[in-house]
C-alpha cells in the first residue's frame, strides 16, 4: 500500500523545487548579462592599452594566463643535412618541423627562426604573463588634439596629430540637453491637459498625437531642411533641436498621460477645491508626482538625441566646430580605420556620459515604463 509524504517532506521537497528553479533561472540571465556586457568589457580594457598590444593580442590576455616565452636562443651546427630529419638538444624532426615549433619531454618548445641556411633556434618555455600595461594616453590623445609621437615595436619613432574630441563632446551637451528638457516639458504639459481637462476635441486630438508614433523619422527630413533652409536656421543648434523636440513628443506625450491619468484624482480635486489654479496644480503637484515617467522618458530620450548621427549631420552639417560626437568618431573611423586604441578611446568616450545618466536613473526607469499598465 502507498504511502503518503509528510508535510515536512512535501515543504521540503517543495523549497528544493524553487531553489533550483530559481537558480537556473538567475543562472540564465547572469549568462546573459554576462555575454552582453562583454564587448564593453573589451572595449574598456582596450582604450587603456598600447597599439603594440592591441595589434598582438586580444584584449583577454591582461588577464593572467600562461604564454610561451623565450629564454635561450641557439646558434644551429653548421655540419647538419638540412634536408633530412636532424637531432638538436635531443630532438629530432624535419626543417619544417621546428619552422612550426617542436615540444620536448621537459615541457620546452624548440623554433627554428630564420631561412633554412642561416637560422637560429629558440628555446622557449611556458611561464605566467599579463599583458596589462595600462597607461592614458589613448585618452589624451583623443581629447587633447596636440601632436604626439607614436613609437613603434622595432624602435622607430613618428609623429602624429591627436583628434580634439573635447569639442565634439560639448557639442553634445548643447545638443542634448535641451533636446531632452523641451520635448519633456511641452509633452508634459500636454498630458496633464489630455488627461485632467475637458475640452472639445480632446480624443481626436490624443489620438492624432499617438497616431504620429507611426511616422517614420526620414519622411520628413527633406521637408523640414528645405523650411528650415528658408528660414535660415540651418546649420544652427536650433534647427536640431526643433527637430529632436518633434519627433520625441508623441512618445512622451503617450508616455507621460499613462501615468498621469492614473494619479490620484481626490489629491487634485482637493487643491481645485482650495483655490488652486491649474498651472500651480500642474507644477505643485503633477510634476513631482510624475517623477518616475518623467525620468524613464528623459533616458529614452537623451540616448536617442545623444547617439544619433542622421539628424546632426543634415541638419548641422559637416563643420567640425559644429560636429557632435557621433560625428567625430564616424570621421575617426574613416581617417584612423586602423588606429584600434584610438577608436576604443573614442567609443568609450560616446559611451561614458549614456551610461552614467542611465545608472542615475535606473530607478524610476521600471516605475515609470509600468505606469498605466495596471488599473485597480
Amino acid at each position: 500500500m502507498a504511502t503518503t509524504p509528510k508535510p515536512g517532506a512535501r515543504a521540503a521537497s517543495l523549497r528544493r523545487r524553487r531553489f533550483f528553479s530559481s537558480l537556473t533561472v538567475n543562472g540564465i540571465l547572469a549568462l546573459i548579462c554576462l555575454l552582453w556586457t562583454l564587448p564593453t568589457i573589451g572595449l574598456l580594457v582596450s582604450s587603456f592599452r598600447t597599439r603594440d598590444d592591441i595589434a598582438t593580442s586580444g584584449w583577454w590576455s591582461v588577464l593572467p594566463h600562461r604564454e610561451w616565452v623565450q629564454t635561450e636562443e641557439q646558434a644551429i651546427p653548421t655540419d647538419l643535412d638540412r634536408t633530412q630529419a636532424m637531432t638538436i638538444n635531443g630532438v629530432t624532426a624535419t626543417f619544417e618541423e621546428f619552422r612550426s615549433g617542436v615540444t620536448t619531454d621537459d615541457g620546452k618548445k624548440l623554433i627554428w627562426v630564420g631561412n633554412r641556411r642561416t637560422g637560429v633556434m629558440q628555446i622557449q618555455e611556458q611561464q605566467w604573463d599579463t599583458k596589462a600595461d595600462f597607461n592614458l594616453k589613448n585618452y589624451e590623445n583623443v581629447l587633447s588634439g596636440k601632436e604626439y609621437t607614436v613609437v613603434s615595436a622595432d624602435g622607430s619613432a613618428r609623429n602624429e596629430q591627436g583628434d580634439d574630441m573635447s569639442g565634439a563632446f560639448l557639442n553634445s551637451l548643447v545638443v542634448t540637453v535641451p533636446a531632452t528638457l523641451i520635448p519633456i516639458l511641452i509633452a508634459a504639459f500636454a498630458a496633464y491637459g489630455f488627461a485632467w481637462m475637458r475640452f472639445r476635441g480632446r480624443k481626436v486630438m490624443f489620438a492624432m498625437v499617438v497616431a504620429l508614433l507611426v511616422v517614420p523619422l526620414q519622411v520628413a527630413l527633406i521637408p523640414i531642411l528645405r523650411d528650415y533652409t528658408s528660414l535660415g536656421i540651418n546649420g544652427t543648434f536650433l534647427a536640431v533641436w526643433l527637430a529632436h523636440t518633434g519627433f520625441g513628443l508623441p512618445l512622451a506625450t503617450y508616455l507621460l498621460y499613462n501615468y498621469i491619468s492614473q494619479l490620484p484624482r481626490d489629491i487634485l480635486e482637493s487643491a481645485f477645491i482650495d483655490g488652486a489654479s491649474p498651472f500651480t496644480i500642474f507644477t505643485r503637484l503633477v510634476l513631482p508626482l510624475s517623477v518616475p515617467a518623467l525620468a524613464s522618458f528623459a533616458i529614452f530620450q537623451f540616448l536617442w538625441v545623444w547617439n544619433d548621427y542622421l539628424i546632426a549631420l543634415i541638419f548641422l552639417g559637416g563643420e567640425q566646430n559644429a560636429q557632435v560626437l557621433t560625428m567625430r568618431l564616424a570621421e575617426i573611423v574613416g581617417s584612423r580605420g586602423q588606429d584600434w586604441h584610438l577608436l576604443t578611446a573614442g567609443a568609450f568616450i560616446t559611451m561614458l556620459l549614456p551610461l552614467v545618466v542611465f545608472f542615475s536613473l535606473q530607478r524610476f526607469f521600471v516605475r515609470g515604463l509600468m505606469a498605466g499598465s495596471v488599473k485597480g
